[in-house]
């Protein structure tokens, strides 16, 4: 019976996986359709039926281009770091519960920080070993403001799990059964949308990528099959972080239907704000981070443990 759970639970990542994999190729889709939209023009129209195979046709185009290889770079780092990039976005997914048969353990929400913070060491490997002015310039920038930004997540989502004393995400979805903690944690719900922005190297805080000043970034070196890695990277955390915002402040309720729509409208939002704001400063991105979100969300930290605490002296 064991080797049948764990046959079960292989075959269900797999799965998820590949799913996530297909999810990505129609966001990056939704992407260019959408900011095609916002520019007034249309977007990619001509692969397939109103463009739908584009994302395949660019996934085939960039596998089978010529890998470059620069020849003063730390070619083990260079060649496993975007591999490796790849690896944790898809690990991430790990941590999202099924109802039935999959790593639906107690402790999901620690495996998202630790898995999360991991990806940040890649994104410097790969600035590093490229042995760029330029890449490392980027690299440096990307991991000083995932370092900034996830100080400040961590301590929101612990407000969160002092709401529902559990590290269990499917306990997220029974506590919002009567009302979502948006209605009750507003300002905390759109510190998290806007540090989630941050962590995952969004417009407007894409420093890591700032083609005007940094050519671009810390994948300047990479082509065909690394940057594509890099890409799909970034697209898998885009998507589970929108759903993880929806786990944690708008219910949800993972077999509803709305649930799905919920996320989409999510990425959406992320694909919005890359449309319509430009890139903030620098000094202004850490600013906030370290000055505003930071004392903001320990205060709200301390009100919610204080809250809680009540509670329990009260029921005692």
């Amino acid at each position: 019976m064991f080797w049948k759970d764990i046959f079960l639970m292989l075959i269900s990542s797999l799965l998820l996986v590949i799913f996530v994999l297909i999810g990505v190729a129609f966001l990056t889709l939704l992407e260019r359709k959408v900011l095609g939209y916002i520019q007034i023009r249309k977007g990619p129209n001509k692969v397939g039926l109103i463009g739908l195979l584009q994302p395949f046709a660019d996934a085939v185009k960039l596998f089978s281009k010529e890998q470059i290889y620069p020849y003063m770079s730390n070619f083990n780092l260079y060649y496993f770091s975007p591999v490796m990039n790849l690896f944790l976005a898809l690990f991430l997914w790990m941590c999202i519960p099924f109802l039935s048969v999959n790593f639906s353990f107690n402790l999901s929400l620690l495996y998202f920080l630790s898995i999360s913070s991991l990806s940040v060491y890649t994104v410097m490997m790969a600035g590093w070993s490229s042995n760029s002015n330029y890449s490392l310039l980027g690299s440096l920038r990307s991991v000083a403001q995932t370092i900034s930004y996830e100080v400040s997540l961590s301590l929101i989502l612990l407000s969160f799990l002092f709401m529902i004393l559990s590290l269990n995400l499917l306990d997220l979805m029974k506590y919002q059964k009567y009302i979502w903690f948006l209605f009750m944690m507003i300002p905390l719900c759109f510190m998290w949308l806007v540090s989630s922005l941050a962590e995952t190297n969004r417009t407007p805080f894409d420093f890591a990528e700032g083609e005007s000043e940094l050519v671009s970034g810390f994948n300047v070196e990479y082509s065909s099959g690394g940057f594509a890695m890099i890409f799909l990277a970034e697209y898998a955390s885009i998507l589970l972080m929108s759903v993880i915002c929806c786990m944690l402040f708008m219910g949800g309720n993972l077999i509803d239907f709305n649930f799905f729509l919920k996320v989409g409208i999510f990425s959406f939002i992320w694909i919005w704000v890359r449309g319509t704001l430009p890139r903030f400063r620098y000094d202004k991105l850490m600013y906030l981070a370290w000055k505003s979100y930071l004392p903001v969300s320990l205060n709200y930290l301390i009100f919610f443990f204080s809250l809680k605490l009540m509670i329990f002296v009260y029921l005692i």
